[in-house]
């Protein structure tokens, strides 16, 4: 039976996961709209890598005889300005992601909550990586996309990304 804190924290970052998954779902539909289909590629499969972090955080709280409160998922009403504007939002977003698994730590880690601490190990490596990669589009853009012909390679290196499940085992 988990802490009710700990509990709380794991029904919400469920939220938060499938709203990460929907806002990136949103990003992948703005570059869609702009001709960009490597961009589109690109947050696409964010987006499906976001919500099976949602079901992993379901799953673990399944698994340990814990029931699961769905929130409400608040819509990205986002503006973008200009093709960089989504790599900076889902860079800002990547961090806020990361504060919110490390909250989740930090109340285990007080009530000695050891099996949630090594469950959230998984996702701090993961949020180190998501924020490495969203940086790393930042980098990338502003290097290469000033010119159309860099902006071109740089759709098409993303569109060769593929989707990969998660290999957390619970």
């Amino acid at each position: 039976m988990f802490n009710e804190e700990v509990k709380r924290l794991l029904n919400e970052q469920i939220n938060k996961e499938f709203y990460s998954a929907y806002l990136y779902f949103d990003m992948a539909n703005y570059y869609a709209d702009q001709g960009l289909a490597g961009f589109e590629n690109w947050f696409f499969i964010q987006s499906q890598e976001e919500r099976d972090h949602a079901l992993l955080f379901r799953q673990y709280l399944l698994d340990n005889g814990e029931s699961v409160e769905l929130l409400e998922i608040a819509a990205p009403n986002t503006k973008y300005e200009n093709f960089k504007d989504p790599l900076v939002k889902a860079f800002e977003h990547e961090k806020l992601v990361t504060a919110s698994i490390n909250n989740i730590y930090e109340a285990a880690f007080k009530v000695k909550d050891f099996r949630t601490m090594q469950f959230l190990d998984w996702f701090i490596k993961e949020q180190g990586e998501e924020e490495k990669n969203a940086e790393d589009n930042i980098k990338k853009f502003e290097l290469f996309a000033g010119d159309p012909k860099g902006l071109y390679m740089l759709d098409n290196e993303m569109k060769a990304r593929v989707y990969t499940a998660p290999s957390l085992v619970l």
